[in-house]
């Protein structure tokens, strides 16, 4: 009976680590759709999402099941409940890449992001990809240290977030209110990703040393 406990806590670590590895997926694919104006491409991450809340869902329900059945206490208590708000973080980053793909769609045929502020956009693209990656690698290794530098890698978003304000402030912004809207929306997207991403960096570390705080090495 104990041994199967442990295996399908395994099993819904190995979930985990897939659900982040689709959610990188759909935020390339969502990154694609917005700077190609690829209708196609926005039109599979929106269909992708379903995937995604369904696995959420799934994970809940096992874990739920674990509670009713195992009454777990101290470090088995801890991981169930941090793999059912670690699947939460991940089904929001799902939410996230998919209304990037929406903004995409709803302007298409038209770029949604001008070309002075698409080398932004590809750099928020890539470092999101890279933080769920990293995400995906510390859930799967329970690798304290690796969570520790998501909260310092987190910085380039906010350095990329901090510029498309100040292109969106200067006087020469020449696009108009509704493009000024799409630009602003679309960095919160990629903003709260990162920081989803910091999220389940934190749940890690708590799950593995009971630390509520992630402190960034440095």
């Amino acid at each position: 009976m104990r041994e199967s406990y442990f295996e399908e806590l395994e099993d819904i670590r190995g979930c985990l680590v897939e659900m982040a590895n689709t959610v990188g997926s759909q935020m390339s694919t969502a990154t694609t759709a917005l700077l190609d104006a690829d209708v196609a491409l926005a039109d599979l991450v929106i269909a992708g999402d379903e995937q995604i809340d369904a696995t959420r869902e799934s994970i809940d329900q096992r874990c739920f099941t674990l509670l009713a059945r195992q009454q777990p206490v101290a470090t088995d208590l801890r991981t169930i409940v941090v793999a059912t708000r670690i699947a939460s973080d991940l089904e929001r980053m799902g939410d996230l890449a998919e209304h990037i793909a929406k903004v995409a769609r709803m302007r298409f045929p038209d770029h949604a992001v001008p070309q002075e502020v698409r080398p932004a956009f590809l750099e928020a693209g890539h470092v999101a990809e890279m933080l769920v990656a990293k995400a995906g690698t510390v859930i799967a290794k329970r690798d304290v240290e690796a969570a520790r530098e998501l909260e310092t890698d987190d910085d380039a978003m906010d350095r990329i977030h901090r510029g498309l304000f100040r292109e969106l402030l200067s006087d020469s912004w020449p696009y108009g209110v509704e493009t000024a809207i799409d630009v602003t929306l679309l960095g919160r997207y990629y903003e709260r990703f990162a920081d989803h991403a910091v999220s389940v960096a934190r749940r890690v570390v708590y799950l593995v040393t009971g630390e509520r705080h992630v402190a960034s090495s440095s």
